[in-house]
């Protein structure tokens, strides 16, 4: 568990408390993850304007495993500044929320409408951003959550991408078209699928 409790109260704001009080669940279900559970609980305790994007170190963002409602296939970005095959996700632009910061970015960048996300932290990662134009390198900490297609499947490709797919889960883990942070989020879902585990 994190030691944020020993800290006076007014030395952190209410979303720093939020932030930290769901990473110290997800540590608990993940507990081979304490590294990177402990850079974003430092990084969260640091900076109460984490979910800024103007914060020049790095920000939190938040992301969609974005599965069809069989739960086999995931929505992926080919994404258009980064070119490489993503999750959909993006910047909190102060909205300390993640799991609305997610669940808006699954809309906006997918087209889909009858989507349900599940308020548990899913996967966390942390990755640098490099130089693009005016913006210098950064540090991503990524807030990754579940959401489920409830209705149509028919995507539609925002500017923010190239293409979009659903791809199948099972094929994604071991294929060198995916970074190592989409394959370790495939072979979270197959794991949770095998146990049994349903979205709700």
């Amino acid at each position: 568990m994190s030691d944020s409790a020993d800290l006076p109260a007014q030395e952190l704001a209410a979303w720093q408390y939020a932030w930290l009080r769901d990473v110290d669940a997800y540590a608990i279900r993940h507990a081979d993850e304490q590294e990177t559970v402990a850079q974003f609980r430092d990084f969260m305790r640091t900076y109460a304007d984490a979910a800024q994007r103007e914060l020049a170190i790095g920000h939190l963002t938040g992301a969609a495993w974005l599965v069809s409602a069989d739960g086999r296939r995931v929505l992926l970005t080919h994404h258009r500044k980064l070119q490489r095959w993503l999750q959909l996700g993006g910047h909190a632009d102060g909205d300390a929320d993640l799991v609305a910061v997610a669940l808006r970015e699954a809309e906006e960048e997918s087209g889909l409408a009858d989507l349900s996300i599940e308020r548990e932290i899913f996967d966390l990662d942390r990755h640098w951003i490099p130089d693009h134009r005016e913006v210098p390198g950064h540090w991503h900490y990524d807030l990754r959550y579940v959401v489920r297609c409830c209705g149509s499947e028919q995507f539609a490709v925002s500017e923010e991408s190239l293409e979009l797919a659903w791809r199948d889960i099972g094929a994604m883990i071991g294929s060198s078209d995916y970074d190592e942070s989409l394959q370790r989020m495939a072979r979270k879902w197959r794991e949770r699928t095998a146990d049994g585990i349903r979205f709700t």
